[in-house]
Parts: C-alpha cells; structure tokens; sequence
C-alpha cells in the first residue's frame, strides 16, 4: 500500500507578499486585474473579501493596502518549498491549489514512520515561512481533499483505506472543482458532502454530470497515477529579492542573505551539489537623478577551498566577510547567484572520525581566517620552478596557486626543516663535522643551476648522520680549489 503526504499552502499569495515586509501592515490584500484574490485577516476584519473589486474595496476600507499580486515570487517561493522536501523524497508533484503531494512509500523507515514524517516534512515548509495544512493518505487525490479542508486539520494521519473513506465521506462537495458547477443542483437535492454524492445513482449521475467529475469522485477513494511531472531543481541557483521598504542596517541585509543561503541550501541539498564560490550583491536605492557620483552596487565575492552545502559552512565565511565591508547606504534589493559548483564529497567511510578534525575541516577553517583576515594575510606555501632547495619554495595568498609545472619529482629525499642561510661545516680528518663527525649514508644528488640569474650554484647533496643517529642534509660545493661544506637542512 502506498501513502502519500499532501501540503497544501493556502496563503501562499501572501506569504509570498508577506516576506518582503519589514513591518506587516493591520489590513492587506492583494488584487489581479482590479479583483481582489486574497486578504489578510485584518482585511477581513474591514469587510474586504475575494472577488470585491478595487473601487468598492478603497471604498469600504480605505485603510487597507493593496497590492498587485506577484506570480513570480509566489511560484520562486512554490518551487522553495518544494526543494525543502525534496531530501524526504524524490517524487515531489507541485499539485493544484498550491499543494505539495509527496509519495513517501519508500521513506518510512528511514525516516521514523508515517506520523514522524509527516511532522517533518511541514516543519520544513514551515521554515520556508509558509502557512502550511497536511494531510497523509493512501491516495494523492484523497491527501489532497484532507489538506484542503481546514476543518480536517485535527486527523491528519490517514493510514486505512477504510479510515480515508470514511473521512472522506465527511468532505463537503465543493472541495472538488469539477463539482463547481453542479453547486446548485447538487444543493438543491440536498447533496452537501462527497458521501451523499458517491450514494448517488452512478448512471444516473454520469448522465447529468461530467466524465471529469466521476474521476476525480473514483481517484479520491482509489489510487490513480497522478498525470503531472515530478518537481525537477532547476538547473541554476539564482535568486533575487525586492525589498518594498529599504533597509538602512547592516544586520537586516545579513538577515535576508542568511534567508537567501537557506533557500540555496535546499537547491544544493536536492541537488546532490556543493558550492565553491558564490556572489552575494546589494543594489541600493537610486536617485531620482543619477549622476556620474553615483553609489554603484555592491558585490562580495566568496571563493571557498573546500565545497560546501550546509548553512553554517557558508553563513560563517560570508558574516565574516560582510563585517570587513564599508556601508554603502540603503539596500533595496538583495541578489544572490552561484559561481562555482562541485559535486557533493560522500560521507566519511571511517568509524571513529580523526579527533583533529578532517582535512576539510582544515580547509574551511582556512576559508574563515581569509575572511576575517584578508587574502593577503593568509598564505600557503607554492612551488616555484628552480632546482635550488632555498628557491623552490615560496609563501603565496590564497589568489596565487602552487606552479609546480616545469620540473619532474625529485629523485632524492628532502628535509622538513631547511635553513635560511646555509652554514658552513668545519673538517676533521676531511670528514664535515656538526658536534660530531658526520657519516654520509646516501648521494651524492648534483644540482647546477641558476647560472641566468647571477646565482650559479654547483653543489653535491648528501644524507649524512651523526654519531647519535640524527641526519642532516648538507652539500659540497664545486669548483672550489679547497672542499667547503655547508648544512642545509634537518630531518625529523
């Protein structure tokens, strides 16, 4: 038997209008061509309902705002919650009436039951700021009517068969929309609920009804392949939101980036991606008269050396980033894209995790010292294409990567610990000494090189140890009329 989880948002509209608010005005509603499509509960107070037109609303309640509705916002916080359960379940049907239906069959288990799914699943939602009715059944059709009856919200779990018809049976007709036009004959023969219609002659009501009608009536009872597409992500992360009152503090933009990377991570998640570099810009307010003075947007730009999909891993580097920057003035619009994506790194394999932390621990630390501190304070060793040990090596910042092109690996084995100055060794009995005469265990490894900058070096590398068995890496130079050694470097 399969089940089904269904989310209806019945102020969708609104709270699509509602997150671009700082302050929620007392009475609202919100028009599509000069007919009001939905009101705040403080609207409804004044008398505004549905259908009223905008003379007659500005009429009875001139304190109310209107407002244009907003398709776009209202389908990009659709599709926002769609992605904040898409980790629950793949199969995701963004359905009529704004409503989620979830096949959930295959994520039982793993998630702790029916009941604790379905808690689940409309806390999500709920975090996306989203007013939220949840139904579960065994069929979508009937999930869909219990989410929808507002009255029904007390059962929500509906495991049985039996149970969901009997629950059904209850549901006014009107909740069906293929019976939107037989409202009249239905009430005149005193058919109010889905019961009263299905005990209804089928012939019979076939004949002064529609196909239409006796199909939704059947898939409301019984499972029905549902004939609409699962949500698919979108490809891309963008996401661009206006502020219908400008924000003059810093901490309100930082509220609405973290908004922002909440919704990003969800695209990430759902994706099975990671982000290395990311791009937060502010647009501020414009004069009405712009000239050439005129504060441009601004951008800040996030490159990160280890992937990341989790909002503590990009909201950390990103407050610490957004401190070192000056306040430009107003923000009226808040704008975030993606740079650069990798795929997700699988979950670690080991059983005990290092008590040091992982290497991407490591590296993400790196990325919040870069941004409290600047690139340029925090630099990484890069190799240089030069065979002379004190010239391979250099500190570089986090915008100059390692240039280990033009040379192969090196044959011979190297110290950790290198000397900044060679010093220079005495001789006993023509053996190199360093508190006791040193024994050389391995080389000699040549290096000739550095004759186009003036710094030819002609030197012979050796291993050497000493009496206590400690090693050292020291060279002879050539070309001398008398042997000169040098210590160069340590080993561990």
């Amino acid at each position: 038997m399969s089940l089904w989880i269904s989310l209806h948002l019945p102020q969708l509209m609104l709270d699509a209008c509602r997150t671009r608010w700082l302050s929620e005005p007392a009475a609202w509603a919100l028009l599509s061509r000069e007919r009001i499509v939905a009101c705040s509960a403080g609207a409804r107070a004044l008398g505004l309902a549905e259908g009223m037109r905008r003379s007659g609303a500005s009429t009875l309640a001139p304190q109310a705002t209107l407002l244009e509705r907003d398709a776009a916002s209202e389908q990009a916080l659709f599709d926002a919650a769609a992605l904040a359960v898409l980790p629950y379940t793949p199969q995701v049907v963004q359905y009529a009436d704004h409503t989620l239906l979830l096949d959930v069959t295959a994520s039982l288990t793993l998630f702790g039951g029916p009941r604790a799914l379905l808690r689940a699943t409309r806390q999500a939602v709920r975090a996306c700021g989203l007013q939220v009715q949840a139904a579960l059944a065994p069929t979508p059709h009937g999930a869909w009517l219990l989410a929808r009856h507002a009255a029904a919200r007390a059962r929500r779990a509906t495991l049985k068969p039996a149970t969901l018809s009997r629950r059904l049976d209850a549901l006014p007709c009107a909740l069906l929309p293929e019976a939107e036009p037989l409202a009249d004959w239905l009430g005149g023969i005193g058919c109010h609920t889905l019961g009263a219609l299905r005990a209804l002659p089928r012939a019979g009501l076939q004949r002064r009804s529609s196909p239409a009608l006796m199909r939704a009536l059947d898939a409301a009872y019984a499972p029905t392949p549902l004939a609409t597409d699962w949500f698919v992500p979108p490809p891309s992360y963008h996401i661009r939101h206006d502020l219908l009152e400008r924000l003059e503090h810093s901490e309100g933009v930082l509220h609405v980036a973290a908004r922002l990377l909440e919704g990003l991570c969800r695209w990430l998640q759902a994706c099975r991606l990671a982000v290395t570099g990311l791009r937060l810009t502010l647009i501020h307010e414009r004069r009405r008269h712009a000239g050439p003075q005129e504060q441009p947007d601004t951008c800040l730009a996030l490159a990160l050396a280890e992937p990341a999909w989790q909002l503590p891993q990009l909201l950390a580097p990103l407050r610490e980033r957004y401190a070192r920057l000056p306040w430009a003035g107003p923000v009226v619009a808040v704008q975030l894209d993606t740079q650069a994506l990798a795929p997700q790194a699988p979950p670690s394999a080991q059983l005990f995790p290092d008590p040091g932390g992982s290497p991407a621990d490591f590296r993400r630390l790196l990325d919040l010292l870069r941004a409290r501190l600047g690139d340029a304070r925090v630099l990484h060793g890069a190799a240089v294409a030069d065979h002379r040990p004190e010239n391979a090596n250099v500190w570089a910042g986090a915008d100059s990567p390692p240039c280990r092109q033009g040379l192969a690996p090196t044959p011979g084995e190297r110290p950790f610990w290198l000397l900044d100055v060679p010093q220079p060794l005495p001789l006993q009995q023509d053996r190199p000494v360093h508190g006791t005469p040193l024994r050389l265990v391995r080389g000699p490894e040549r290096i000739e090189s550095g004759w186009w900058h003036g710094a030819f070096v002609l030197r012979d590398y050796f291993v050497a140890e000493d009496a206590h068995a400690a090693r050292y890496w020291i060279f002879r130079e050539r070309g001398q009329a008398a042997p000169r050694w040098f210590l160069h470097g340590l080993f561990a």
